[in-house]
Parts: C-alpha cells; structure tokens; sequence
C-alpha cells in the first residue's frame, strides 16, 4: 500500500489529489458560471421574473389594470405613444366586485418582428369566459421595455 500518495479514489479507479472537492454545499451558487436554464432571466432594462420575458410582466400587469385591481397610472412610465389613453379608455371606472372572479393569464406568447420589437398575446380566463389580448412592446434607447399598444377582444376581464 502506497502511504505517500493522498487523495481519493473514484468510482473509475482514479485518484483525484486531495484538497478540493468536486460537490459544492447545497444551496451555494458557484458565481464563475452562468444561470441555468432554471435560473433568473433577465433583459436588458426589462422587469425581472423568474424564467420568462418582457411580455409576461406586461400581461400580467395590463390585466391588472384592465381588471380594474390595480390603477390604470401604474403603468404611466411603462407606456409609450397612444398605449396609455387606450388602457384610460379600457379600463374600468370603477372598483372591481370583491365577490367577481379573478381573471388569470392563461398562455401568454410572443413574435418577435425585428428588434426591440415583441408583439405579444395572452388568452385571459375569467371563470368560464375567455378573452384575448395583443400587445406591442418595444425597446428604447435606454433598453427598457414599453408597452405600445393594446387591444382586446371579447369581453372585458
């Protein structure tokens, strides 16, 4: 038996020197690596969400305020050109029924046309109805995404 080599053996038969081990802790992120696909994405002055783009942060907050759940100047520095008075127009005067059934984002997808440019759609369920929206997103100078354009068609979420 060799007692001046160290290390350990693998399941192959080789030995690895000791020191270092191949594992990390769990929970513990190795910073030298990329994301996984599982990971954070992120774009470029775009809102963060955990594994998706642009179009699904803005599906889900056009809801909200089509919904009427959330105030239509929320998204005042999010919107460009004519996308704000349609959302005024859109939205509901009022304050939303406590017993209504939520709206939910069903399938949200995207085209992309060119760039710093999505179109994007999203099918809205409420109970049993469904709704369908399109929207236009496009990326400024300063990277970050706004929304365009919007439309709807069917009733109202």
């Amino acid at each position: 038996m060799d007692t001046t080599t160290r290390g350990t053996i693998g399941s192959d038969g080789s030995r690895r020197p000791a020191g270092r081990s191949r594992t990390r802790p769990a929970g513990r992120r190795d910073s030298r690596r990329p994301a996984g696909p599982t990971g954070p994405s992120r774009t470029p002055g775009g809102p963060r969400t955990p594994g998706t783009g642009p179009h699904h942060w803005f599906a889900e907050r056009l809801l909200a305020v089509l919904s009427g759940r959330r105030p239509v100047h929320s998204l005042l520095g999010h919107t460009i050109g004519p996308a704000y008075q349609q959302l005024v127009n859109l939205a509901p005067a009022e304050h939303p029924l406590r017993e209504r059934v939520t709206p939910v984002v069903r399938r949200c997808g995207r085209f992309i046309p060119g760039p710093g440019v999505i179109e994007a759609f999203a099918r809205i369920s409420t109970g049993d109805r469904l709704t369908a929206m399109a929207f236009r997103l496009e990326q400024g100078p300063d990277l970050r995404w706004r929304c365009a354009a919007v439309e709807i068609s069917g009733p109202l979420p």
